[in-house]
Parts: structure tokens; sequence; C-alpha cells
């Protein structure tokens, strides 16, 4: 992706938020060098990658395939293993028009995909065989605003705003928005987008990006190299 686009998909997203009543954490208007001055002081934020991040998963089509986030939150994969402490995360993400965030699962992180405005986000599930790989027959159960319902291989829930369904490792799953954009809300248990992502298909979870522009603010993404 080039940096200008990813600036720009920055700022739209920024509006977009603002429409539907959420404000960023402070963090999120600091420029690079900004960034650089605070690292000492802001090294939870950096060392649990909270910020910005823009993916199309490395398939340079970011309107069909692709994906706005941006990590509010994020606590310790070792307050995680002990059971106590900061366990959980939380992020927004912006999903477009028939915009696909392609099928995938997480070994550790059970979430909520929360549709938090806008138009309709349609969620298609599949279940996982013994060993816990995609299996194209299998269903499962999930819960839908503290519900449960199973669901078949293949099913599309179509969440409105304010609907949400809960996912457990294993409950592989793909989504999109539909008759518009969509804000949607995560939270979950620690988010680990380095190594807790697992694609049906052979895909990457970041962007090569071209650095035709200054960046406007880092992403996750950057920090390795910017801010070492």
């Amino acid at each position: 992706m080039k940096r200008s686009d990813i600036n720009r998909i920055m700022a739209e997203a920024s509006e977009l938020i603002a429409r539907h009543g959420f404000t960023l954490p402070p963090f999120a208007r600091w420029t690079p060098q900004e960034f650089r001055a605070r690292r000492s002081k802001a090294r939870h934020i950096i060392e649990s990658r909270c910020g910005w991040d823009v993916t199309d998963y490395g398939a340079g089509r970011f309107e069909e395939m692709g994906l706005f986030l941006f990590t509010l939150r994020n606590g310790r994969l070792a307050d995680l293993t002990a059971g106590r402490g900061m366990c959980y995360a939380e992020k927004l993400l912006i999903t477009r028009e028939r915009q696909l965030s392609p099928m995938h699962t997480h070994v550790l992180k059970a979430e909520d995909i929360i549709n938090r405005g806008g138009a309709t986000l349609v969620v298609e599930l599949f279940g996982s065989d013994e060993a816990g790989r995609f299996s194209a027959d299998a269903g499962g159960r999930v819960m839908c605003d503290g519900i449960e319902r199973a669901f078949g291989p293949g099913e599309r829930l179509r969440l409105a705003p304010g609907e949400s369904v809960t996912l457990m490792p294993g409950d592989w799953h793909a989504f999109w928005a539909e008759g518009g954009d969509v804000l949607v809300g995560e939270v979950s248990t620690v988010n680990d987008d380095e190594e807790d992502n697992i694609f049906r298909e052979p895909i990457g979870r970041f962007s090569t990006i071209e650095e035709d522009v200054e960046p406007t603010h880092l992403l996750v993404s950057d920090y390795a190299h910017w801010l070492a």
C-alpha cells in the first residue's frame, strides 16, 4: 500500500468514527515526531501495539480485501497465562461495503464482534475439525447478544447496529459490510496480531508499504522501525 493511501484512509476513518460519537485516545493524534519524543512514557502503547492499523492482507486490493483497525487498549499475554491482571483488549474497526476480511480463526483469542453503527455487518461462519483446522462441513455454536444459537457450515449472520456475536477459538469467520460502511467494535481477550491470526488461505496480516509521502501517524507495524 502507498503511504499516501494509508494517510487518506486514516483521515476518512477519523471522520466516520467521530460521526458515530466515538473519540479516539490522545495518542491517536501524535505525529511520528511526537511519538518518538514520548516513546519512553508510551512504552505500554508500543509493546502492546495499540494504535493505528490499516491492512490489505498483503494482496494490494484494499477496496476488495482489507480492514481499518485502531487498537484502543490491549493487555499482556503474561497476565492472560496467569489468569489475572490485564487480560482484555478493545478495538474499533471499519469495514467498507463488500470489503472482505478473509476467513480466519484464533488459537487464543475469544472476541465479541459488535456492529457499533452504520449498515449491516455480515459474518460468515464455519467450524473446525478435531485438529482445529478449517472444515467446510462443520458448524458450531455461538452467542449472539448473550443468546446461544447453532450455526451451520457457511451460515451468514447479519448483524444490525447494536447487535453482536461472540466468537471462540476455533470459530472460523470472515466478515464484510452490506448496504454501506460499518463501524465495528471488538472486545476480546489479549490480542496478538503477529502470532494469533490463522488464515484459511496463505495471506499476510500486515501490508507492505510504499513510502511515497511522510506518515501522518504511525501504524502499529511502524513501531519497530520508527521507534527503535
